[in-house]
């Protein structure tokens, strides 16, 4: 049997600047953290010949071109493993609620299928792959973040140019602004989001016809990542809570769908009661809330009696990796 572990992502600055609609004509910049809450893949040889593959559904199917699971099916199609194989996905936090759960699944996906093979692929390759499989294969409005923070993990900048080659950077951080992150980041869960191919469709399609205030708010995005980045690697977290408010902000300005009146509430509480900055994590409608506060315990106890539940979590460092291999 053989198991990878890939983590799923928190993203600090520079989200929808990877999509190929906007870097195409401007280059990307994002900004993104693994975390330690993960997708798990499991492949196992059976003694049956077809695939029987279990995640949010079961499917039991002799041939990979039957898969209805899309990412399953191309993956299995192009590697040609199997039959005679099971395939098991579990999460530690379900899909749609923002963090980039299927570029993760995908790159967790390819990180089994090559053990599986017995054949090395390294995290840029895993991430590259991933990104053709849902960009190109499947046709999907995503972007590169997803899949390149989940191979790499760490926190860690993405500089994209007008061809889509990406240039992987660790943030050189000290481990007190780390553990300050750690400390003073939170995430909060509102609901499920909308989906985020929607969302990010829309952002799409109004780039590529030349919406002129899109364009204007994603540049500013662009730019915000870069000064998140050195407020960090400067050590300065009171300025990284104060763009991320700027961030978020904006992020509101370019999508009507972005958030609605209770997420802008809670936000306010937050607020209120001392969170520097935040921004909703994902496609928008719904998913994580992040808030920084200097006085963390004063914001989860107003933001707990508020009805919503708080996911602990720590950096992850490893990227996708494999836990098991028997």
């Amino acid at each position: 049997m053989i198991i990878s572990r890939t983590p799923l992502r928190i993203t600090l600055g520079g989200g929808g600047t990877d999509l190929p609609s906007f870097y195409s004509s401007h280059g990307g910049a994002v900004l993104a953290a693994g975390i330690n809450r993960y997708i798990y893949v499991a492949i196992n040889e059976t003694f049956t010949n077809d695939y029987f593959l279990k995640y949010s559904e079961m499917e039991r199917v002799d041939t990979a071109s039957a898969i209805r699971h899309p990412i399953l099916r191309e993956v299995l199609s192009a590697h040609a493993i199997g039959p005679a194989l099971e395939i098991v996905s579990t999460a530690d936090i379900p899909a749609g609620t923002g963090l980039g759960s299927s570029g993760a699944f995908t790159v967790g996906l390819l990180k089994a299928v090559y053990s599986f093979k017995r054949e090395h692929s390294t995290a840029g390759a895993l991430a590259e792959e991933a990104c053709h499989i849902e960009m190109n294969m499947l046709g999907r409005p995503v972007g590169k973040q997803d899949q390149y923070i989940a191979a790499y993990g760490g926190l860690t900048f993405f500089d994209i140019d007008k061809e889509g080659a990406v240039v992987v950077s660790p943030l050189s951080i000290s481990n007190s602004t780390l553990h300050a992150l750690e400390e003073h980041l939170m995430l909060f869960f509102t609901g499920y989001s909308r989906s985020a191919d929607a969302m990010l469709e829309d952002q799409r399609s109004r780039t590529e016809r030349g919406d002129a205030a899109m364009e204007e708010e994603m540049l500013a995005v662009k730019s915000a990542a870069t000064e998140i980045k050195v407020s960090l690697e400067s050590g300065d977290v009171f300025r990284f809570a104060g763009l991320l408010h700027e961030h978020w902000v904006r992020k509101r300005i370019r999508s009507v769908g972005m958030s609605n009146e209770r997420i802008d509430a809670w936000y306010e509480l937050g607020r209120g009661n001392g969170a520097l900055g935040g921004k909703l994590v994902g496609a928008g409608g719904g998913g994580f809330l992040m808030l920084f506060a200097e006085d963390p315990a004063r914001v989860r106890a107003v933001m707990t009696d508020a009805g919503l539940k708080e996911v602990r979590f720590a950096f992850d460092h490893d990227g996708s990796s494999l836990v098991v291999r028997a």
